[in-house]
């Protein structure tokens, strides 16, 4: 079943685009230096609304919407295609912090892949977060075990691709996340049509954010 729901509640409010090198909130101190978990929150809402977001970054209120389902699901171990400069990982990261869990994340771009693990440190979640630089059709393969959480964000014409390379490690009750389904739809039409009344998976799309226009699609693995 797939439909289309407007989630304005879950956007946290827009935030400004800039250049991506880390910023912001780490320039006021190390989050090694805090003591109490009261002050660590306060300093990675800070990190996240200060973030200088680029283009391929997820929204705000995509980002928020990942974190949820995440916790909500009490995923534990989650794999990110495509990385970017990394605010979708730090996001995601602090709710598999928080159910005990870790997510990988991939991205092909040496430069993305600094720019992440910096900010990735900067938010103490380098324990919970492990950025890995290489094609995803190559890495997804060699991933070893079983995960429950998947988030694709990258070459749109290749989803279908990366799915199919970890779909026999999801495991039942896995959720799937692909982005841009809405403008890119025709670029990865065999992606949407792989779901479509596909008895082995519950398929809806969500917009969940105003900025960019678009929308992801969110799968349940019912067996």
């Amino acid at each position: 079943m797939k439909r289309f729901i407007g989630m304005g509640l879950l956007l946290i409010g827009l935030l400004g685009f800039g250049m991506a090198e880390p910023a912001g909130a780490a320039e006021t101190g190390s989050i090694q230096d805090l003591q109490s978990p009261e002050e660590i929150v306060k300093f990675r809402e800070a990190y996240i609304r200060d973030f200088k977001r680029i283009g391929l970054n997820t929204t705000p209120g995509d980002a928020m919407m990942l974190r949820i389902l995440v916790q909500a699901a009490r995923c534990r171990r989650g794999i990110e295609v495509g990385t970017a400069t990394g605010y979708g990982a730090i996001v995601m990261g602090v709710a598999f912090e928080r159910t005990g869990g870790e997510l990988t994340t991939i991205d092909i771009d040496p430069r993305m892949v600094k720019i992440a693990q910096e900010h990735i440190q900067n938010m103490g979640l380098e324990k919970t977060v492990k950025v890995v630089e290489g094609d995803a059709l190559k890495v997804l393969p060699e991933l070893e075990g079983e995960y429950d959480f998947l988030f694709i964000d990258a070459r749109k014409q290749d989803y279908l691709k990366y799915f199919k390379a970890v779909e026999a490690k999801l495991k039942t009750g896995a959720v799937i996340v692909a982005d841009n389904v809405i403008q890119s739809k025709n670029a990865m039409q065999d992606f949407l049509d792989y779901f479509k009344d596909n008895p082995d998976y519950d398929a809806l799309t969500v917009i969940c954010s105003d900025e960019k226009g678009d929308g992801m699609m969110v799968i349940y693995k019912v067996k």
